[in-house]
């Protein structure tokens, strides 16, 4: 495959698991219809897109990013990487947390929005503030980050662990042993590793499948994937232990988007346009935008669900016309703050 198509199905991909992700944190039945058998239906169908089908987005991203950020991969270059991610992945981090911290204080003072936000008067401390930026108290879907930065300071005993074939698969295999087993660590989820690994993994050994021009023989591979990831999706396998996430829901989320990869012609691509390229600023973004226009929503329109349903649906339009504008405006007057908050992207 050449480097620009490369890049442009890298592009295409990270966006369509930039809307997945959005639709994942836009559930509002409930919020919209109450606790009755109609919300609970409703809650049900969005859950299927958002639950069954978008999870797969988040392993999709760390696939993306261990196998980018090993693809060109040496020891002696792990300063460069890691300068590299301090830019792109911990600065963001950090100012984003902040500035959802700072969004949560000044909403909880403002009459309107304290009834919106529902989260009482929130303390203004350095303490407080401390907290908010370390742990994401208030920026929920940057646990990836989180976990991905974790993962990025571990990145050079993970090449070590890959870098032989045989050593890097009895690794990936011990990992989804200890998940299946119901293992934990402290500061990374195992789940994430997995994907993290088999990304990396990819990246020393399997360049030449996953940059290989598109033929039959891909799209038969990654058809087999989607079969296998539907039968193991929910199956109970013997003796499994109890865990956040059930070893074959992992096995279900790894499956999908190597096979969706694998299946899509790069050639049917078209050169990713603008708007499509701002998937950073749209994922750090979009939980705000979901929140405000949910509760909102739920505080002025009717209880009927084909509001909740419309309005779930419609939800990645509306966040990636609105972050892409704002995206445009904060390049044009305010260019260093957008290359802060965009990781230099």
């Amino acid at each position: 495959m050449e480097e620009q198509k490369f890049r442009n199905k890298i592009i295409w991909f990270t966006f369509f698991f930039s809307v997945l992700v959005i639709w994942v944190h836009s559930y509002n039945a409930v919020l919209f219809l109450g606790t009755n058998k109609i919300a609970y239906q409703t809650d049900y169908l969005e859950r299927f897109l958002g639950d069954t089908v978008a999870q797969v987005a988040v392993p999709g991203f760390f696939l993306i990013s261990s196998y980018l950020f090993f693809r060109t991969f040496a020891l002696n270059r792990i300063w460069v990487k890691w300068n590299s991610r301090i830019r792109s992945v911990l600065v963001p981090y950090i100012l984003w947390n902040f500035l959802y911290y700072l969004g949560y204080v000044i909403g909880s003072r403002i009459p309107v929005l304290t009834n919106i936000i529902g989260m009482g008067k929130i303390p203004f401390t350095i303490t407080q503030a401390g907290e908010a930026i370390l742990s994401h108290t208030y920026n929920y879907v940057f646990w990836y980050l989180n976990q991905l930065i974790i993962l990025l300071i571990l990145s050079p005993i993970i090449f070590l662990m890959v870098k032989k074939k045989i050593i890097g698969g009895v690794f990936l295999l011990g990992i989804l042993i200890s998940i299946y087993l119901g293992g934990d660590l402290k500061f990374v989820n195992l789940d994430a590793m997995l994907y993290y690994t088999v990304g990396a993994f990819a990246a020393v050994h399997g360049k030449e499948i996953v940059e290989r021009t598109w033929d039959v023989k891909a799209l038969l591979v990654g058809g087999t994937l989607i079969f296998l990831a539907c039968l193991v999706y929910g199956f109970d396998f013997p003796g499994e232990a109890v865990g956040e996430v059930a070893a074959s829901i992992v096995l279900f989320r790894l499956f999908v988007p190597v096979a969706l990869w694998l299946m899509v012609p790069e050639f049917l691509l078209f050169e990713a346009k603008e708007w499509m390229k701002q998937n950073f600023f749209l994922y750090a973004i979009h939980f705000a935008m979901v929140r405000l226009i949910n509760k909102t929503g739920a505080f002025l329109l009717p209880s009927v669900p084909v509001i909740p349903i419309g309005i779930f649906l419609m939800m990645p339009v509306v966040c990636v016309f609105f972050s892409y504008y704002i995206g445009c405006l904060l390049r044009k007057f305010l260019p260093r703050t957008w290359c802060l908050l965009n990781g230099g992207r």
